[in-house]
């Protein structure tokens, strides 16, 4: 499997799926939610509203609707709360029942975010450790590319500096 960073908008993607990180309603927000939402359409609001919201460190599934991505993940990322409340755990679970959702769909290809960076205030560093060791012990079972879609620069450097010495 081929590991990628990237700082482009995740909506604009041309792969397979793409992970929202989303809150439990899974009815849009700020941040990439937001972003995603208002890109997908107003049917992906309608969708999600069926779904029943999502658990913390899980993931349900839905159409792209008017994103060139076919498939979106929704994941609910942990809140940090300093590192003892289990987030670490969560975190990975949220990559690992996406790429379950996303091998299970047929998917070849998958866009992460930089899920609970954002508003939900976990470190930016530790998540990309997290991030990058859950999707590398996937690589045998994940087909061809997944691609880490950074916010900024400095979320970008991180993950390139973590991929670069995994140690």
């Amino acid at each position: 499997m081929l590991v990628e960073i990237s700082t482009r908008d995740i909506t604009t993607l041309y792969v397979d799926g793409i992970v929202n990180a989303a809150n439990r309603t899974l009815l849009g927000g700020g941040g990439v939610d937001g972003a995603i939402h208002r890109a997908a359409g107003p049917e992906l609001l309608a969708y999600c509203r069926t779904l029943n919201g999502c658990e913390t460190g899980q993931a349900k599934i839905t159409p792209g609707f008017n994103l060139p991505a076919r498939w979106i993940i929704h994941t609910v990322g942990p809140v940090w709360q300093g590192g003892s409340a289990g987030e670490a755990n969560l975190l990975r679970h949220c990559y690992e029942t996406s790429l379950a959702l996303a091998c299970g769909s047929q998917m070849t290809t998958l866009a992460f975010p930089a899920i609970s960076t954002g508003v939900y205030g976990y470190p930016k560093r530790e998540a990309c450790e997290v991030a990058l060791n859950t999707v590398q012990n996937w690589s045998a079972r994940f087909p061809e590319r997944v691609t880490f879609c950074c916010f900024d620069q400095e979320t970008r450097r991180l993950y390139e500096s973590a991929l670069d010495d995994p140690g």
